[in-house]
């Protein structure tokens, strides 16, 4: 007669005699199998299935599943089944018919899972009496080809902050002058304004300095207020543009400067007029704008106003006079200095470079690690409340493989500007490093604005196991983390394009090429690239032969 699994236990638990049942690995089933490493953790469901017969009515049967491994074990979380006459809140499993229960599992990823077991350990309890019963195998693995993500983030693109050296920049210098009503000549008050002498400032200091600054052109808008007859306006604004062109044609004549002069005229200046009342304190304001919108004929929208008595005269005085005008600007670029008067500035005396001009130099001029970093130094003893300079030290730092000293750099980075999103896409790439992700999704989420942010996110989503979203994100990179993902994914045709695109191969290229042909059954080319990358990184030969993307190969 079959009895059941806790005749397992001591005599004194006997209930009765004869040949005992037991829970055997044919009782368990686990998906996935081998077990996958996703997102930094070992996860899997775990299906129980109880024949009759097996299950005491009084007892409780604790199931804890442990991953063990070469170097260590870990158990996961306990399930635990009872009998059906135990009071207890826990599955319960029939004696006559068995049962079913599903558990999960999950335990953080460590390097040497990739060879492991899957133990299912039992205790068996009945009243008061205990007892640790066999333990059985049930899974195995662990497929950790994503847990890569780590390493490959280590030859990703790391943000650059950038600098805003522009060479050529645009520049205005803007004058106005008012007519009386019905006038066009210039007065010696308006003349002597201090947008005039600005004006004239501007163009004397063009001539005495023309290396550095360009004149491009002049332009003049005139305008006649909209009130009287059209054709008088059109006349009058017309030759207000006109007494004005002869103005700056003079200024330059004076200041020996040559340029083009753009003149129009608006003979009435309805968009000037509605401007001033939506911003004026006029009472019947609304009315007045009311109007403007209802007509579109000049004369009949004056007569309109004209009717509105009340604050016609406020028009008149407050409103009207400020549209009589003529506006001149000058177009001038000014001319930063060339890429070797930087550099020959530098070697003689930094001080006198702007940040902007030291960051170009950090950024684009300089032709190795070792220059670039002395600039930035130099650049932060300048300028030491701009994190750009911070940060882009601690690039060079991720890049030369010295993780601690980039951070530092990102860290002080941060202390000056919490938001510079190049430092929190780089912390964020450095906390996937060390499978920090949940580090790495609160600063990546803060650096939308970085050069590598999509990069930094596609690196993210692989981390997270969201492949698809992120090949998406790697759609415009080709390095070893691009190629991780469209594995991952099993779009191996973007895998093999992407890895043979990578400028630079290095080991994990060639390992990453070892995992693609071993998944497209190709065992030349998985020799041939396995054994590039350990001649690179000796110590992917002992992952390779606990890996199970090559376990038809390594028997």
């Amino acid at each position: 007669m079959k009895k059941n699994i806790l005749f397992l236990l001591p005599a004194v638990l006997l209930a009765a005699c004869g040949k005992s049942g037991s829970l055997t690995s044919e009782n368990f089933a686990v998906s996935p199998t081998p077990l996958e490493y996703i997102a930094g953790e070992v996860p899997a469901t775990i299906s129980i299935n109880v024949p009759a017969k097996v299950m005491n009515k009084k007892a409780i049967i604790e199931c804890t599943p442990i991953l063990k491994w070469d170097g260590g074990t870990i158990p996961g979380a306990s399930y635990t089944l009872q009998g059906e006459k135990v009071e207890a809140n826990n599955t319960i499993i029939s004696y006559k018919n068995g049962g079913h229960a599903t558990m999960r599992f999950s335990v953080p990823f460590v390097d040497g899972m990739e060879k492991s077991d899957l133990l299912m350990q039992f205790k068996a309890t009945k009243g008061k009496k205990s007892v640790t019963m066999p333990t059985v195998k049930i899974g195995y693995g662990t497929q950790c080809t994503a847990a890569l993500i780590t390493k490959t983030a280590k030859t990703a693109n790391f943000g650059v902050a950038p600098d805003d050296f522009q060479r050529v920049i645009s520049q205005k210098q803007e004058a106005a002058v008012k007519f009386l009503i019905g006038q066009a000549n210039l007065r010696g008050s308006e003349l002597n304004s201090q947008n005039i002498k600005d004006f004239i400032a501007t163009l004397k200091n063009i001539k005495s300095d023309e290396e550095s600054l360009v004149l491009n052109n002049i332009e003049i808008s005139a305008y006649a207020s909209p009130d009287g007859a059209y054709a008088i306006n059109e006349k009058l604004a017309e030759k207000r543009g006109a007494t004005s062109e002869g103005y700056v044609n003079q200024q330059l004549k004076d200041n020996k400067l040559s340029t083009n002069i753009d003149t129009k005229y608006t003979a009435e200046d309805w968009e000037g007029f509605q401007a001033l009342v939506s911003q004026s304190n006029l009472q019947d304001k609304n009315v007045i704008l009311s109007v403007l919108s209802m007509y579109t004929d000049p004369e009949q929208r004056e007569q309109e106003i004209r009717n509105i008595a009340t604050v016609y005269k406020e028009l008149a005085d407050a409103v009207l006079p400020e549209l009589r005008r003529a506006r001149m600007v000058i177009n001038y670029d000014v001319i930063g200095r060339s890429d070797e008067q930087i550099l020959a500035q530098y070697s003689a005396d930094a001080t006198k470079l702007s940040i902007e001009e030291l960051l170009y130099a950090a950024n684009i001029l300089s032709t190795n690690d070792s220059q670039r970093q002395d600039i930035l130094k130099k650049t932060i003893s300048l300028f030491p409340n701009d994190y750009r300079a911070y940060n882009n030290l601690g690039e060079i730092a991720m890049r030369l493989g010295d993780n601690d000293a980039a951070q530092n750099f990102f860290r002080q980075a941060l202390s000056i500007n919490s938001n510079a999103a190049e430092a929190n896409t780089n912390m964020g790439m450095l906390a996937i490093q060390n499978s920090q992700f949940k580090d790495a999704e609160m600063y990546i989420s803060k650096g939308t604005n970085a050069n590598n942010f999509d990069e930094a996110l596609g690196h993210l989503y692989l981390a997270q196991g969201k492949y698809s979203q992120a090949t998406a994100k790697f759609s415009k990179s080709a390095n070893n983390s691009a190629a991780l993902a469209c594995i991952m994914s099993q779009d191996y045709s973007d895998a093999l394009k992407t890895l043979s695109n990578i400028k630079n191969p290095d080991a994990m290229t060639y390992y990453l090429r070892a995992i693609l042909a071993a998944r497209m059954e190709d065992k030349s080319e998985v020799k041939d690239n396995l054994a590039k990358a350990i001649s690179l990184d000796g110590s992917l030969a002992k992952r390779a032969a606990n890996d199970a993307e090559f376990s038809d190969y390594n028997k």
